[in-house]
């Protein structure tokens, strides 16, 4: 695939930095194909599926044209359900975030009339809405398209298919036969290009040939997850499966920059890449992937371009991609050279949809896996010392160290036994107490704290009014306390007070010892959250 980044597009630079801010640097394929031609004023019949980023495709040049100070009706987008529609609304808003004046607004059926009346006669430039409510605001006269400029159908097929045909045509009638008529579809029904030579002007058509591409080397999974917990399941996964190499993709170049903070705090040897870096930059991280001193390397789509590390054992999808051919592309980093790679995704709500879209572009079975729990991580790390145990009792000779075990044993009162799980706690490190249940009763019952199991949810007197930042949060407690990073849970940040989760049995150690520390050089005052 060719990349083509958003500022090689020539859009507007108002539009550009909205898209810098939502962190995009590259056009996915129909974007980088009808957005310079949209852009041109002509008609477009775009063939594109859900998934691919056809809401910008279509979104950029509207709002190319639209004259903000003028407060009238420049332009209306018709999307086959309620759910679209919203969708659409929320994604022009965010590119149109510094062309001061513009107004969105979404109608669709099942919202209260006579408040989108309101925000009509206020002054409306956009309207997103499905054909039978837009329909209905024709008739009572509250929505006039004397003064629009450009109208999008946006799944045209699925309308059709939803029986709208009848109320397409009549609002295409109402339209000044001076405009724009941008149509996007999955197919090219009869019924599409019956539109097409009715209502549009010589259009240009646009196709992104899809390449079908199947994955069978791959085990595919995927986790419902909270946008919150994000963060720790990955660093669940990590621990569970110790891949080499692990490749993590984030749509974002802020989400990347945040997730290296923060598994980084956790004590993990993890690098981004994205557009930003400078090639010097970009090597030395490359490099250090290369030759192991990097573990896990964070990057965008774009950044990605040409990494070919044979030994990448695991790709985590941490934001679902854009476009169903990113999904190949990122797992296909894994599983190379007839190695047996795995591909794990994290879905928030919704994107249960987009999932399904990319199993279907890719003929393949993705499976819903549970959340791994703090034990499953404890029990996995206890096998894989056990595993490496027995191959050294198979292949080595241990006579030496018996001997010294039985000299041990002979001189204390201790057993073969004891002295083998104490080594493997040693091993296994600090950070996995919880193993040893029934001996933790040290730590002190703060009731239900709204934490997960094995948690205690702690509120601090500190937020982002202060200028703190989650990666502050977590080094001054794992600096103060000297617990690993890594075992310390989701952090939440509000403007002025901050939620974080710790491991019960160090609860109390915590609390006590941050109640003299400082964070950004404020003391603090830290408790259990909703204690009672």
């Amino acid at each position: 695939m060719q990349t083509v980044r958003f500022d090689e597009l020539g859009i507007d630079p108002q539009i550009l930095k909205a898209i810098e801010e939502m962190g995009f640097e590259e056009a996915s394929p129909i974007q980088a194909k009808a957005i310079p031609a949209a852009m041109t004023g002509k008609d477009i019949v775009g063939m594109a599926q859900t998934g691919t980023g056809k809401t910008a495709a279509f979104g950029i040049p509207l709002l190319h044209g639209i004259d903000p100070k003028d407060k009238k009706l420049q332009a209306v987008v018709l999307c086959p359900t309620r759910e679209l529609a919203i969708q659409v609304a929320e994604e022009i808003r965010k590119l149109a975030k510094f062309m001061h004046g513009v107004k969105v607004l979404p109608i669709y059926g099942g919202q209260e009339i006579s408040k989108q009346i309101r925000s009509l006669k206020a002054g409306t430039q956009v309207v997103i809405g499905t054909p039978g409510r837009v329909m209905d605001h024709m008739r009572r006269k509250t929505v006039k398209f004397d003064t629009v400029k450009t109208i999008i159908l946006d799944e045209a097929d699925e309308m059709l298919n939803m029986g709208f045909r009848e109320d397409i045509e009549t609002i295409l009638q109402e339209v000044p036969e001076e405009r724009q008529t941008v149509l996007f579809s999955a197919t090219m029904a009869k019924s599409i290009m019956d539109i097409t030579k009715n209502f549009q002007k010589d259009a240009e058509i646009i196709k992104v040939i899809r390449k079908e591409i199947t994955v069978p080397q791959i085990e595919q999974y995927y986790y419902e997850v909270k946008p919150k917990n994000k963060e720790e399941v990955l660093s669940r996964l990590l621990d569970i499966y110790n891949p080499k190499l692990s490749l993590v993709f984030c749509n974002t170049k802020r989400q990347v920059d945040e997730l290296v903070t923060a598994l980084q705090g956790r004590g993990y040897f993890a690098e981004g890449l994205h557009g930003d870096l400078k090639q010097q930059q970009r090597d030395r991280v490359m490099n250090g992937f290369r030759n192991g001193k990097t573990e896990i390397l964070i990057a965008t789509d774009v950044a990605a371009r040409g990494i070919d590390v044979d030994d990448v054992e695991a790709v985590f999808n941490y934001d679902v991609p854009q476009d169903d051919e990113y999904y190949v592309h990122r797992i296909g980093r894994t599983g190379r050279a007839g190695r047996t790679g795995r591909a794990f995704t994290f879905v928030v709500g919704k994107e249960i949809y987009k999932l399904k879209d990319i199993q279907r572009y890719c003929k393949t079975k993705i499976t819903l896996q549970p959340i791994p729990s703090i034990d499953d991580v404890a029990n996995t790390k206890s096998e894989k010392i056990l595993e490496k145990i027995d191959k050294i009792i198979k292949n080595e000779d241990l006579s030496n160290m018996i001997h010294l075990i039985e000299e041990r044993i002979n001189d204390e009162d201790v057993t073969s036994l004891e002295i083998a799980a104490a080594f493997l706690k040693m091993t296994m490190g600090e950070d996995n107490e919880q193993i040893e249940e029934g001996k933790s009763a040290n730590y002190e019952d703060y009731g239900d704290t709204g934490a997960e199991a094995g948690m205690v949810r702690l509120f601090i007197n500190i937020g982002k009014k202060q200028n703190a930042r989650p990666g502050d949060i977590l080094g001054a407690i794992a600096g103060e306390t000297g617990m690993p990073g890594k075992l310390i849970g989701s952090i939440d940040m509000y403007d002025k007070y901050t939620f974080v989760e710790v491991p019960r049995e160090h609860a109390k150690d915590v609390i006590q010892v941050m109640q003299d520390a400082k964070i950004k050089g404020k003391s603090i005052n830290i408790e259990p959250a909703n204690k009672k």
